[in-house]
């Protein structure tokens, strides 16, 4: 079973979600790319997650619980106090993170709320993420190209790619690649037509979307989202 919810107004603009779930089985899960770093309690203890550039499968047992709390793309700034590069495509133990190791080594109850002391406590002591964050990936989502995504924000492409680098821990082509397969996702899911996806969510051709989802999950669109 899995749940999530708002988070509270206060870390709307950093937070995508809470999240709670207990395994019910023993299969494993995909989890695809999405731009987003999580926060996770789970029975080994707390970890970080991501930024992802491929997919992962997740094994739990079943009765395991996991919280978390989801980052939105570009929003994690230095709360895990390390680059978001050294994150990618990781699964690192928060006790290994100094910045967070003595925040979470203290419970102050169950797990949510105890990581979510932590991240309160670090927001506390860090600077806000770049403010050109939203911005970057609202473009790339829609369809323009690196270049064209700099040229519109006044920066140059090596600016760009610096300011990605370190926003979301991916270079300015794979968090476009991330973004767009993101939003090909939401337009399938809507109901729209495939032959459509391609052109609304920024695609060459179906061959592109199609190429390009299957690296990010390794399954066709219609095996990611059937048709209702």
């Amino acid at each position: 079973m899995y749940a999530e919810w708002a988070p509270e107004p206060a870390l709307a603009d950093r937070v995508a979600c809470l999240w709670r779930q207990v395994s019910e089985n023993d299969r494993p899960q995909l989890v695809v790319p999405d731009g987003c770093i999580d926060l996770i309690w789970g029975p080994a203890g707390p970890f970080v997650a991501g930024p992802d550039t491929r997919p992962a499968s997740a094994r739990m047992r079943p009765g395991e619980r996991f919280a978390g709390i989801r980052f939105k793309p570009g929003a994690a700034g230095d709360v895990f106090g390390v680059p978001l590069a050294d994150l990618r495509d990781q699964r690192v133990p928060a006790g290994s993170l100094g910045a967070l190791a003595g925040l979470l080594a203290e419970p102050v109850g169950a797990p949510l709320p105890t990581l979510l002391a932590a991240v309160q406590a670090r927001l506390r002591r860090t600077a806000a993420p770049d403010p050109a964050a939203p911005a970057i990936a609202a473009r790339l989502r829609t369809g323009r190209t690196v270049a064209e995504t700099a040229w519109d924000l006044g920066f140059s492409v090596r600016q760009l790619h610096r300011r990605t680098l370190s926003g979301f821990g991916y270079a300015p082509k794979t968090l476009q690649r991330v973004v767009r397969f993101q939003r090909a996702l939401t337009l399938t899911r809507a109901g729209v037509a495939l032959a459509d996806v391609a052109a609304r969510a920024g695609y060459a051709d179906q061959a592109h979307l199609a190429n390009d989802v299957k690296r990010l999950s390794g399954l066709t669109l219609r095996r990611l989202v059937p048709a209702g």
